[in-house]
C-alpha cells in the first residue's frame, strides 16, 4: 500500500543543514511492527506517522519513531510533523494542535517558521556527585570543567550538563555514551547566539550525535530560565561540530510557557510503499 511521504528538514534556515525527520501523513491502519520497520529503513533520528486523533482538541495525533523504539514525544519530529499536515491539510491555519504519546501540544506560526510549547518535565532536579562523575568520563572531560548538570527529562532521558562555554562544547569529543546527554555552553555577548549545545544518545547499540534538538532545547530552557542561566528570547545553535548550522528560538510568554522554534523546509516528497 503507497502513502504520501515527506522528509522535512527542521531547525534551520537553509534546507539540507538542520534535521531532518521522515513524514508518513497517513499512517492508518498501520501496525507498530510496520512503523518500526519503516523507521529502521529510513534510519533518521525519527520517523513519524500522521492519524486521526483520539483527543476532540486535536487536530491529527503522531506516532514517533526512532529506529528502534517509539517515543512519547520529541521536538523536531513536532516541527515537521505539523508542516506536512499544515501543507496538505490547512496551509491558511497559524496554529494547530498535535496529540501524541505525551499528550496535547500546541504548535503555531511564528517569524523563526513554526514554534511547539514545551511540555512539562516528567524528571528534573539535581544529578547525584556519582552519576556527574561519569558524565564527567563519557564527555572525557575534567569533572571540575563541569558548572551544573540536572535532569531535564520531557519524554526523551535527558540529563543537561552545563560548561563554561561553546567552546568547550565545541571541544568535545565523548566515549561511547549509556544515557541521553544534552550539553550546553555559552557563547560570549555580542555574537548573536545566546548558547552551543550538542545532544549524545545511543541508538541500536552505537553513540550518535543529534544534529538540531527541539526536545532537549525545550527541556534546557526550562532549566536555563528557571535558574536564570538565561534569558528570553534567545537563539541556540546545534549541529556546529557535524557540518550543520542548526538554529533553535527560545521565548517564553506571559504566562510562562516556554516555545520552541525555528524553519521548516520540504525537501523530499512522494510516496512511500509499505
Amino acid at each position: 500500500m503507497r502513502r504520501p511521504f515527506e522528509q522535512v528538514d527542521v531547525f534551520t534556515e537553509t534546507p539540507y543543514t538542520g534535521n531532518p525527520v521522515a513524514v508518513v501523513l497517513d499512517g492508518e491502519e498501520l501496525t507498530v511492527e510496520e512503523m518500526q520497520r519503516v523507521a529502521a529503513w529510513t534510519n533518521l533520528s525519527e520517523t513519524t506517522f500522521l492519524l486521526s486523533p483520539t483527543a476532540p482538541e486535536a487536530d491529527y495525533r503522531v506516532r514517533i519513531f526512532t529506529p528502534d523504539r517509539e517515543l512519547p514525544f520529541a521536538g523536531h519530529p513536532t516541527l515537521g510533523s505539523c508542516h506536512a499536515w499544515l501543507s496538505a491539510h490547512a496551509p491558511e491555519r497559524e496554529q494547530a494542535t498535535q496529540e501524541c504519546g505525551a499528550g496535547l501540544v500546541q504548535v503555531r506560526r511564528s517569524s523563526a517558521g513554526l514554534e511547539f510549547a514545551a511540555p512539562p518535565l516528567i524528571r528534573s532536579g539535581p544529578v547525584d556527585e556519582p552519576l556527574q562523575e561519569h558524565l564527567a568520563e563519557l564527555l572525557r572531560i575534567d569533572r571540575a570543567q563541569i558548572v551544573d548538570t540536572q535532569w531535564v527529562d520531557n519524554g526523551p532521558g535527558w540529563v543537561g550538563v552545563l560548561l563554561r562555554s561553546a567552546g568547550a562544547v565545541l571541544d568535545l569529543q565523548p566515549a561511547p555514551v549509556d544515557l541521553d546527554i544534552g550539553v550546553v555552553g555559552p557563547h560570549p555577548d555580542g555574537t548573536g547566539d545566546a548558547f552551543e549545545v550538542r545532544a549524545f544518545f545511543l541508538a541500536n547499540g552505537v553513540t550518535v550525535e543529534d544534529p538540531v534538538t527541539g526536545s532537549l532545547n525545550a527541556s534546557l530552557a526550562e532549566w536555563l530560565l528557571r535558574t536564570g542561566q538565561a534569558t528570553s528570547p534567545y537563539v541556540a545553535r546545534q549541529g556546529t561540530a557535524i557540518g550543520r548550522s542548526g538554529r533553535v528560538h527560545v521565548s517564553q510568554d506571559a504566562d510562562g510557557v516556554i516555545w520552541i522554534g525555528g524553519g521548516t523546509h520540504t525537501c523530499v516528497r512522494g510516496e512511500i510503499e509499505i
